[in-house]
């Protein structure tokens, strides 16, 4: 047991070293190039930009796409990438402080505050288990760094909505609340808080999203809104079109856009899954089973509702898993298990692969017809862990009640 214990610890203390790594490299990296000097500008520099917009009192340029690209062409030195901004203005707000700080610095702030917050929330969930997911997701967590995109964060929310949805329900409604940065990652849980009748969850989240909606109205004016709707609108449009770069999303849609589909196929396939994630909540919701059951289902089927979502926003199925795991052991055959620890490792991994191919060829057409896999692995995942919770766990809910039972550290 001693034995075992320590195997974990030099497990553990191996990852997070690696990860401590790339956070230093690539904090420094940014230091020293800034924020492009013609080359493609990572996501953090996109927020960056955006903070700094905060200040100077345009932020509302940051939602006029037009506009948006002649801001990053400048700071890129010239680059022609272009990242669009359909955030809810809660996160350019969010993002303000880091505009006072050089970007190198502020990317390590970033990094390293949200890695250590997911990690906190993961180990939490996951227990003895911790060591596991780590390494499944390390790829995944790996990638987010790279790009200093905020997956990282949204994952640690989910996390503590799961955390603390029975005993401390205003933490998790104010975690499921500050999921307004990324609102379609959070529909599941919405759905779930709802029909589970757990009121204070869903008032506390509705308090968090008005009370942060109308600092926002009182900081950038009344018209920010209307500026981000037109942005949310812009970005259908480009959607539709193909214009993102589909490789690195997870959906179905994007997967079946890569595949050959017209737009209006792939959304119809999206939304007869969407609808399939949504009757899995359904199912979470009634059917008796202890509580990390229910919120795993409803974490893992909550990132394939939306035809919007990345790989770095994959480490929500993390949270999912974290919290599925024992059930899994418990019930999953070995090949069963070897392929729920394999498949997320393409699932998050894959499509950043290709993009740093494509960047080092140059080569803009690519970008529009290299193949997505995200969507048709994770839909088989997400079924073949339901299946295996539905059909061969005990599906009954212990005696003391609903708590999800975490480990202390």
């Amino acid at each position: 047991m001693r034995s075992t214990t320590s195997k974990r610890t030099a497990y553990i203390s191996g990852i997070l070293a690696l990860l401590a790594v790339a956070i230093v490299f690539k904090a420094v990296w940014l230091a020293r190039v800034g924020l492009g000097h013609g080359r493609e500008l990572v996501d953090f520099a996109a927020f960056y930009i955006t903070a700094k917009l905060v200040w100077l009192g345009t932020v509302d340029q940051a939602y006029q796409f037009a506009k948006l690209i002649v801001i990053q062409r400048e700071a890129s030195g010239g680059h022609d990438g272009f990242m669009s901004w359909t955030y809810p203005p809660q996160f350019s707000l969010l993002l303000a402080p880091f505009a006072l700080i050089p970007v190198g610095i502020a990317y390590l702030l970033f990094a390293a505050s949200t890695l250590t917050l997911y990690l906190a929330v993961l180990r939490r969930l996951a227990g003895d288990n911790f060591v596991l997911v780590l390494i499944v997701f390390f790829p995944t967590i790996g990638i987010t760094l790279a790009c200093g995109q905020n997956g990282l964060l949204t994952a640690a929310l989910i996390g503590m909505a799961c955390l603390f949805f029975h005993e401390r329900p205003i933490l998790a409604g104010t975690a499921l609340g500050l999921m307004i940065i990324k609102p379609h990652l959070a529909i599941a849980f919405a759905v779930y808080a709802v029909l589970r009748r757990s009121w204070i969850v869903v008032m506390t989240a509705a308090a968090v999203v008005l009370i942060s909606s109308a600092i926002c109205t009182a900081v950038f004016g009344v018209e920010i809104w209307s500026a981000f709707l037109q942005s949310v609108r812009d970005s259908s449009v480009f959607l539709e079109h193909g214009s993102y770069p589909m490789h690195r999303m997870i959906s179905i849609y994007a997967a079946l856009r890569t595949a050959g589909l017209s737009a209006s196929a792939a959304f119809v396939a999206q939304g007869v899954v969407a609808v399939l994630a949504l009757a899995v909540v359904l199912i979470a919701a009634y059917r008796p089973m202890p509580a990390r059951e229910r919120l795993g289902l409803v974490a893992i089927v909550s990132v394939c509702i939306s035809p919007y979502a990345y790989d770095y926003d994959f480490l929500i199925f993390s949270v999912g898993l974290a919290l599925l795991l024992p059930a899994l052991l418990t019930s999953a055959r070995e090949r069963e298990r070897g392929i729920i620890y394999a498949l997320p490792i393409p699932i998050g991994a894959f499509g950043y692969l290709q993009a740093t191919q494509m960047a080092s060829s140059h080569n803009g057409e690519q970008a529009l017809s290299t193949f997505s896999i995200g969507g048709f692995a994770i839909i088989p995942l997400i079924a073949l862990i339901v299946g295996i919770v539905l059909l061969r766990s005990s599906g009954t809910e212990a005696v003391s009640g609903p708590t999800v039972r975490c480990a202390s550290a």
